[in-house]
């Protein structure tokens, strides 16, 4: 296989008392576009029926139970295992990057760790997730935004599971967007909305289109009216910001 076409092993390590089970379905999707989930552990006392929705789904997506029993309230044995094995794996030398899916701050010492070794690390949590946390990682994600979302018209018994505090603004993007734009110097103002996206990540691991209420990038520019689009040769799309008067929410000064 060519080199290009290596897909990334990833060891998913699983917090099950810091993640729902509600984000199951929508967690392995998303990792599903990163590369492929070899290794897919969890970690708890599933003697407890507080992690019962837990192993309800462990089947279904091959999930391996890593039973930790809390013998002594305070002291958390689940992260423990989950440190001890997350180092084997990465000594192992057989995987790319590892997933650690957790709000809990105590696992951005392992995430800086694994990328201090040259490996990518992937983090899933929730918004209240700590920013040492989220910066510590590659690429941070919110899994808000892997709840399903409202319930289609044939299903109207099924709940709306998706937090509704998680949507913000599009206007809110605008300022990391604009500064992910000023990192590039281009003579006419226009960048590659791709560029920008990778930019955007690396100056914010947890930035996000659906955080916004938008799909794609692109979707989320639109949306903000601050920026113009241009697309060439029917593929490349390219951003630049508006000039002034023309952005959402300005009018020009009269002459």
């Amino acid at each position: 296989m060519a080199a290009q076409d290596h897909v990334p092993r990833l060891a998913v390590l699983i917090d099950a008392d810091n993640a729902s089970a509600r984000i199951v379905d929508g967690l392995f999707a998303e990792i599903a576009k990163i590369g492929e989930a070899s290794v897919r552990r969890i970690y708890g006392d599933f003697s407890s029926t507080r992690l019962k929705a837990w192993t309800d789904r462990l089947q279904g997506h091959g999930i391996m139970p890593h039973q930790t029993f809390a013998y002594t309230t305070g002291k958390n044995a689940s992260d423990i295992a989950l440190v001890i094995d997350a180092m084997d794996l990465l000594h192992s030398g057989r995987f790319d990057g590892f997933c650690l899916v957790s709000s809990d701050s105590d696992f951005t010492s392992l995430a800086a760790r694994i990328r201090e070794q040259g490996l990518d690390v992937y983090g899933f949590g929730e918004q209240k997730t700590p920013e040492s946390f989220r910066q510590a990682c590659k690429r941070f994600i919110y899994t808000e935004n892997l709840i399903p979302e409202a319930p289609a018209a044939d299903e109207p018994n099924k709940p709306d599971e998706r937090p509704k505090s998680i949507v913000q603004s599009p206007l809110k993007a605008v300022p990391l967007i604009s500064r992910a734009l000023a990192q590039f110097d281009a003579d006419d103002d226009w960048v590659a909305l791709g560029g920008v996206g990778q930019r955007l990540a690396t100056l914010s691991p947890d930035f996000d289109p659906r955080s916004y209420g938008s799909a794609k990038l692109r979707d989320l520019v639109e949306k903000s009216g601050a920026f113009e689009l241009k697309q060439e040769g029917g593929r490349a799309i390219y951003i630049r910001l508006k000039p002034k008067g023309k952005r959402a929410g300005e009018t020009r000064a009269p002459r």
